[in-house]
């Protein structure tokens, strides 16, 4: 069984955090918290809140609590961007586009999730 989790409008790069993401996948769970807990990348500490939050769903939802989880999936997508603007000389605006990201985590209960 598949349960998702979804973080939208998170004010970090989708770049940052797909680097991060790439190395979930077909883990398990308690071993991909383990890991997000000691990266040092900004991008690990919003995909631990949202693998803790499909844990948390495949507990409460679906009745998993003593099935062992594999990520199945973690993936980011990138949302329209910030945009601010920066005052320049003789009067000009220079832009500013900050990345805002959708961070979608995929939990199963079978190892061979894909």
């Amino acid at each position: 069984m598949e349960v998702k989790a979804k973080a939208r409008y998170v004010r970090v790069g989708p770049r940052k955090v797909r680097r991060v993401a790439k190395l979930l996948v077909g883990r398990p769970v308690e071993r991909a918290l383990l890991q997000l807990r000691f990266l040092p990348h900004h991008g690990a500490k919003v995909l631990e809140k949202v693998l803790k939050s499909a844990i948390a769903n495949a507990q409460h939802n679906y009745k998993l609590k003593d099935v062992p989880l594999f990520v199945q999936y973690a993936y980011v997508d990138a949302a329209a961007p910030l945009k601010r603007f920066r005052p320049r000389q003789r009067g000009r605006a220079f832009p500013i586009r900050r990345g805002i990201s959708h961070v979608t985590v995929v939990v199963t209960d079978n190892k061979e999730g894909r």
